[in-house]
């Protein structure tokens, strides 16, 4: 469902029927303890580019509230972590390296070494 800053994000829930306007975050709502949620939040967290770079199903984002100056406001961060490794995840947009390995060499790479020589 689309955020309020117009990203596709799989945590957003909208419920618009009938004049509604109920709106919340459910990965917010799913920490420990519960992260108030406020629209504002959409326009800088990185969970829906995230999602569109990496869909493994094994790695779990948990989020926190930051404010990186005291004048500045709220943002999301989030951490990583895999299930199916268990451990923590260094860069969410390519995962742990483990379920999903890249190739040793990408295609077209070997073509180029061949007319080379």
């Amino acid at each position: 469902m689309k955020t309020p800053a117009g990203k596709e994000c799989p945590y957003f829930y909208g419920d618009y029927y009938r004049g509604r306007k109920v709106e919340e975050c459910r990965l917010l709502d799913a920490a420990l303890p519960p992260l108030p949620w406020k629209p504002s939040l959409c326009h800088s967290c990185p969970v829906p580019d995230i999602r569109l770079a990496n869909a493994c199903s094994y790695m779990e984002l948990r989020p926190r509230l930051t404010r990186p100056f005291p004048f500045l406001k709220q943002q999301v961060q989030v951490t990583a972590y895999c299930t199916k490794t268990e451990r923590l995840v260094s860069e969410p947009f390519i995962g742990c390296g483990e379920c999903h390995p890249l190739p040793f060499t990408l295609p077209g790479e070997d073509d180029d070494a061949d007319t080379a020589a």
